[in-house]
């Protein structure tokens, strides 16, 4: 009986301490629990104090730039009244034309004339990021607004208007030299020296946007584009001139080839096909059957007088970089020679 009573004893006694083992161990978590949940609830207010910060500064950023934009407006508005010259908005090309024409010289004077010219509208990424260009795909044109940067005389334009001796009428190709008032044609040279044009969506490229049936020289700086809409950018009885209905005014009457073109347009392609804009030579060749359906010739040029016109006189195109030489004679028949590298592209190629 005293061996089981001390037996009990002892059991006792170990419940006991494991008891208090257990009591402490649930007070140690039950700390632990406490101590996170203050340490959590204390990160979260810091986070709620950074955000309110953070919003506040945005906030107060935003107001900053309200108010900065109203004063540029107010700013300009004042400039406005007192010079206009003076005046100046925050505009810049967003992109560069990459296209067929490497000249002025053969670039169609108007859009879709030539289906087959061809451009690749290269963006700024720092300007124009590839998500901007997400929908234009599902419209088949777009117009083009872009810079006259080959014109003559746009420095003068741009540095020193009082001297630039802009002409309020220039002559017009259709109406052989005629002059009309400037912003009753599509001269480039114009007050502000801005394009507008209208051209073919064929393919979306990342930063790219590849175009047909363009009037856009190599090189052409791009303001803005913007998607063609048939339900309001085409007026139903919208009325022109009689004299811009002459669609046929400047149409040449044939255009052949002489029987050397084809061996040389072979040796030429070699050297270009890589970067060109057309997948062969023969497309290369329609082309140029396209362009020169047209009368390129300056007014200048055309209206030569017969008696006096050398029928010998040779004529250059440059397009994608190949040197064509053609000759026209009096009846609107256009024979087209050679095509070749230019000149300074000749000693490049040979050394």
């Amino acid at each position: 009986m005293a061996t089981s009573g001390r037996s009990h004893g002892s059991t006792t006694a170990a419940l006991a301490f494991t008891l208090a083992v257990v009591s402490v161990s649930a007070a140690f978590s039950l700390y632990r629990w406490r101590r996170r949940e203050e340490d959590l609830e204390n990160r979260i207010k810091e986070f709620e104090k950074s955000l309110g910060s953070t919003l506040e500064k945005s906030a107060s950023e935003r107001k900053g730039r309200v108010k900065a934009q109203q004063a540029l407006r107010e700013a300009l508005a004042q400039t406005e009244s007192h010079d206009l010259h003076s005046t100046i908005y925050p505009m810049r090309p967003i992109g560069t034309i990459q296209s067929c024409f490497s000249t002025r010289n053969g670039t169609p004077r108007q859009p879709l004339l030539v289906s087959l010219a061809r451009a690749c509208l290269i963006f700024d990424p720092a300007l124009v990021p590839p998500a901007s260009l997400e929908g234009l795909e599902e419209y088949s044109h777009c117009w083009i607004l872009y810079v006259f940067h080959l014109n003559t005389d746009i420095e003068k334009l741009w540095r020193k208007p009082s001297q630039s001796k802009l002409k309020a009428k220039v002559r017009v190709p259709r109406l052989n030299g005629e002059r009309k008032g400037v912003f009753a044609t599509r001269s480039p040279h114009r007050p502000c020296p801005i394009g507008l044009t209208v051209a073919k969506v064929e393919e979306i490229q990342k930063d790219k946007v590849l175009l047909s049936g363009v009037d856009l020289v190599d090189g052409t700086p791009v303001l803005d584009i913007k998607p063609y809409l048939p339900y309001s950018d085409s007026i139903q009885g919208a009325s022109v001139p009689n004299w811009v209905k002459e669609d046929c005014s400047l149409a040449v009457a044939s255009v052949t080839f002489s029987d050397t073109f084809s061996s040389s347009i072979t040796s030429c392609w070699k050297l270009i096909e890589k970067k060109s804009l057309y997948s062969s030579a023969d497309e290369f060749r329609s082309l140029i059957t396209q362009v020169l359906s047209w009368d390129i010739r300056s007014m200048s040029q055309r209206n030569k007088p017969q008696d006096t016109l050398d029928e010998e006189i040779v004529y250059h195109l440059v397009l994608e970089g190949l040197d064509v030489s053609y000759m026209i004679d009096n009846e609107s028949n256009i024979l087209v020679q050679d095509v070749s590298l230019p000149k300074n592209l000749q000693d490049v190629a040979g050394s």
